[in-house]
């Protein structure tokens, strides 16, 4: 393993995230290996690119991702690169209220110069509840 095997992760990484924000499930699939779990908040578990869109259009009118910040490291253990992603989500509820700052974490497992998992999670799920008057913990 070498530096360029991290940087190399780190770029499928980028250009994955950008196929899939962009709505382009065909474009995200060239960087996903055969059997590639997706695991989205709250656990559940999809399979292929083109759900993570389908999943937010539910929950979002619109939303981007605002990265901050990529982490990589080789994990012997799996023989892959994992690469965390990290960053703020902004766009609207589906009622059309704006908003921002909406913390995301993305894993992923990179092996072979594809991914082979990805894990997502995000503040949504919390500040719905916040916004529902369902949670006693203060944003």
């Amino acid at each position: 393993m070498t530096d360029d095997t991290i940087a190399e992760a780190k770029r499928i990484v980028a250009a994955y995230l950008e196929r899939s924000m962009a709505k382009d499930a065909e474009g995200a699939r060239r960087y996903m290996a055969q059997g590639c779990e997706i695991v989205f908040t709250g656990g559940r578990r999809m399979t292929g690119p083109e759900d993570p869109p389908a999943f937010n259009a539910k929950r979002y009118a619109s939303v981007q991702k605002r990265p901050l910040r990529t982490d990589a490291v080789w994990n012997e253990d799996a023989g892959a690169v994992h690469v965390w992603a990290t960053g703020h989500l902004h766009g609207e509820w589906p009622d059309g209220t704006p908003f921002d700052g909406n913390r995301y974490v993305d894993f992923f497992a990179v092996k072979d110069g594809l991914i082979v998992r990805t894990e997502v999670w995000n503040d949504s799920a919390e500040i719905l509840l916040d916004r529902a008057g369902l949670s006693e913990a203060p944003l």
